[in-house]
């Protein structure tokens, strides 16, 4: 937590965790607002977790989300009577703090605060609120202080950071900016591990402006909007950055949300999601534990990222149960809301293999819905043949939850967006399909390919290429082929390596005799262990294009 003092009455920050509410209300903190709405970020806690802490703290709690540079007059009239009832010292957060700030400026010109006193008592917390002081005297941007970039990326995740390490490998004159308002960059892939007690939490977390390549301009800050006719996006302080060329990255959005009941049970009564960094070790822990009962594992329906992950914590699960002789006393479950166990057949028979060695019990067409954590049970939505729907419940001991997954809601909103929400983009060229300067990548495109972070790998190249090309720096476009991989770790030591394209094509990167993905293999294993994290670390976010350079059409 980086707590701003902003007055004797008020502070401000980035995310809480959890544990810090503690610390707030020791020093003195007597109400907390959170303006940051769930499911932004995939390290975020959400609101109940926080508000659990603050009833624990007897702190008061109040729940004000405002979307990303979506500040409204109302969403400030808001504040001002919240702020106004709540006991002093009050603390506001979202994801940077600057929603919390940028409400509470506006909140004070409503009492008579002029521009210049909300300057400078935001400067003193470390905030610029010069666009609130201009959208409070009316005042617009001129062209002359306008921040223009040959190339801006959105997102600086495995996708965003990728991209514009490829574009500068090409072109070290080209200039580029990333926005993004982390502090951290997580290697997300390795979660699965954490889970399985085989990394440390720590082996997959670096800070992001150790990534960020030094020629890159990192504007800390989060996107609100974007006006695609002016070349401009908007940030969530109301300041507009230009582009020349615009590439799209900022991930997907896990809808916890979407499952009644789940933000108040994660991280507690055997609930856990190794699709959040800090659950990820207390899945470990419940495995560890668990010595008899019912474990469940959910899949929601797709797109989600990683498809495989949510059988790979059923398999490693099982494989330690396995090995600790306690099958016989633990029943395994596997609720997919999906009508087969893998997307490509090709695979299928590998994994069956080891859903029956270790007794898992499939059931699909059966998407979560509802949880009680206290009651220790979970209803799924059963579908029949028919359409025909019904309620199942199920009690369990613990329960592995993927969340429903969607695109974040500022793209959703844009004129970016299909009709479900996903950036509209060729999937051959992955540039949109109505503004030609602009490119998208990673989880948040709607081309039909496994969202993995194996498929950024790939199409970064693409991306990079087909910018510069579009710029007149380099010739030929390059096309993407759809290719993805999902290191299915069916046991500790083996992985069933599934590598494919559209339309589930097989895409093997290595020869049968190195590596049959269709068979479980330690080989595979030890590239996921081993060799990988190096490669995502010094290769795929430096631009060095090992096994991903991009193919150009007619070559």
């Amino acid at each position: 937590m980086n707590k701003q003092q902003v007055n004797k009455e008020f502070s401000v920050s980035g995310q809480l965790l959890p544990a810090e509410v503690a610390t707030l209300a020791a020093a003195g903190v007597k109400s907390i607002i959170c303006n940051r709405p769930d499911g932004e970020g995939a390290d975020q806690p959400n609101m109940v977790e926080i508000q659990q802490a603050a009833q624990q703290a007897q702190l008061e709690f109040v729940y004000l989300p405002v979307l990303s540079g979506k500040v409204t007059d109302e969403n400030a009239a808001e504040f001002q009577r919240a702020y106004t009832r709540l006991a002093k010292p009050v603390h506001a957060y979202c994801r940077s703090g600057t929603r919390s700030m940028t409400l509470w400026s506006l909140a004070q010109a409503r009492q008579g605060m002029t521009a210049a006193q909300i300057l400078a008592a935001a400067k003193a917390a470390g905030y610029d609120m010069s666009s609130v002081a201009r959208r409070i005297a009316g005042y617009r941007q001129g062209n002359g202080t306008q921040r223009h970039y040959d190339v801006l990326i959105v997102g600086a995740g495995a996708a965003g950071i990728a991209a514009a390490s490829s574009l500068l490998a090409r072109d070290r004159q080209v200039s580029v900016a990333v926005i993004d308002p982390a502090e951290v960059h997580y290697y997300q892939p390795g979660w699965t591990l954490v889970g399985a007690g085989v990394f440390e939490p720590g082996k997959t977390v670096k800070t992001l402006a150790s990534l960020i390549p030094t020629e890159v301009e990192w504007i800390k800050a989060a996107v609100a909007a974007f006006d695609p006719q002016n070349n401009c996006v908007t940030l969530e302080n109301c300041q507009p950055i230009y582009y020349g060329r615009l590439i799209v990255a900022p991930g997907i959005k896990l809808d916890w949300q979407a499952i009644e009941g789940l933000p108040e049970t994660l991280g507690h009564n055997g609930v856990t999601s190794n699709y959040r960094f800090d659950l990820a070790q207390y899945t470990w822990q419940l495995v560890k534990n668990l010595k008899a009962g019912r474990a469940l594992f959910t899949q929601p329906p797709m797109p989600i990222k990683c498809a495989g992950a949510p059988q790979k914590a059923l398999y490693l699960s099982a494989d330690h149960w396995y090995r600790q002789q306690l099958l016989d006393n633990i029943e395994i479950g596997f609720y997919n809301a999906g009508a087969v166990l893998f997307g490509v057949k090709d695979y299928v028979p590998a994994l069956m293999a080891y859903v029956e060695k270790y007794r898992a019990q499939l059931s699909f067409s059966h998407n979560l819905v509802k949880i009680d954590g206290e009651a220790k049970t979970a209803w799924f939505e059963r579908q029949d043949d028919r359409g025909n729907r019904e309620l199942v419940a199920r009690e369990f001991d613990m329960i592995h939850v993927c969340p429903p997954q969607c695109a974040p809601d500022f793209i959703k909103a844009s004129p970016l967006a299909d009709a479900a929400g996903w950036v509209d983009v060729d999937q051959t060229t992955l540039r949109h399909k109505q503004f030609d300067n602009i490119w998208s990548l990673g989880d948040v495109i709607n081309a039909p390919n496994a969202k993995t972070a194996a498929a950024a790998r790939m199409q970064a190249p693409v991306v990079a290429n087909n910018v510069l090309e579009d710029m007149g720096v380099v010739k030929g476009v390059a096309h993407y082929n759809g290719y993805g991989s999902c290191p299915l770790t069916v046991e500790r030591g083996k992985i069933v390596l599934a590598e494919f394209g559209y339309g589930g094509k097989l895409l093997p990167s290595f020869p049968r005799w190195v590596i049959d993905g269709t068979k479980p293999s330690r080989t595979a294993w030890w590239l996921k262990e081993a060799i990988l994290p190096p490669i995502y670390w010094r290769a795929m976010l430096k631009g060095r294009e090992w096994l991903a350079k991009p193919v150009k059409a007619g070559a």
